[in-house]
């Protein structure tokens, strides 16, 4: 008992050097940043984003895409993330100041999204393949999103927001009906397609 003090101090002292260490050091160096311009006069980046696009990053989430996918591009000479067409420079803490959750991701079982919105800029690319990856990326292990997506009769011209799916697809809707995304899908495409690495910042230049 007579070491009882110097145990509660040790314990105390681990933990605060834990905590300067992993979280008082890291909000010193970037937690302060804000959005920052190339030269005076431009537009500083990143920009915030929309709401709809918040609400699609939810829906991100909750499908679980961050187990597949990253939200980094690597520096060069640290893996083909350039060779790949990922993005044209690496993200910088800079690039996440506006995301109340980054998802970095865990493993890369598809390919970085980071720059997704600016390689992938077809909104209906992205439909189709939501609905079944195998329509516009053959052999793809992603699986399906069909929930996302719902069955309605034609009514009229038809709703402008029915998929466009190839007339030899195995599983195409009976005469008379369509397929269209459902809201918590429109949010997803409209979160994806805000996903681009098109800026520069003082940190990250393309030439770099």
């Amino acid at each position: 008992m007579k070491r009882l003090p110097l145990l509660l101090f040790g314990i105390i002292l681990t933990i605060a050097s834990s905590f300067t260490g992993l979280v008082l050091s890291g909000q010193i160096q970037i937690g302060n940043l804000k959005p920052a311009a190339l030269e005076e006069g431009d537009d500083p980046y990143p920009r915030q984003p929309s709401g709809v696009a918040d609400q699609g990053k939810q829906v991100y989430i909750e499908m679980g895409c961050i187990y597949c996918h990253s939200q980094q591009v690597r520096r060069k000479g640290f893996g083909a993330d350039f060779d790949r067409g990922w993005g044209d420079r690496q993200t910088v803490a800079r690039d996440y100041i506006f995301q109340k959750r980054v998802v970095l991701g865990t493993m890369r079982t598809g390919p970085d999204l980071f720059n997704v919105g600016q390689r992938l800029s077809v909104e209906d690319w992205h439909y189709l393949h939501l609905y079944d990856p195998q329509i516009t990326s053959k052999g793809s292990v992603m699986p399906p999103f069909k929930f996302l997506f719902k069955k309605q009769k034609i009514e009229g011209k038809g709703s402008p927001d029915a998929l466009k799916i190839p007339p030899d697809y195995k599983d195409i809707p009976e005469n008379g009906y369509e397929i269209v995304p459902t809201e918590r899908c429109k949010n997803l495409v409209t979160y994806l397609l805000s996903l681009r690495l098109d800026y520069e910042l003082p940190e990250a230049r393309f030439s770099e």
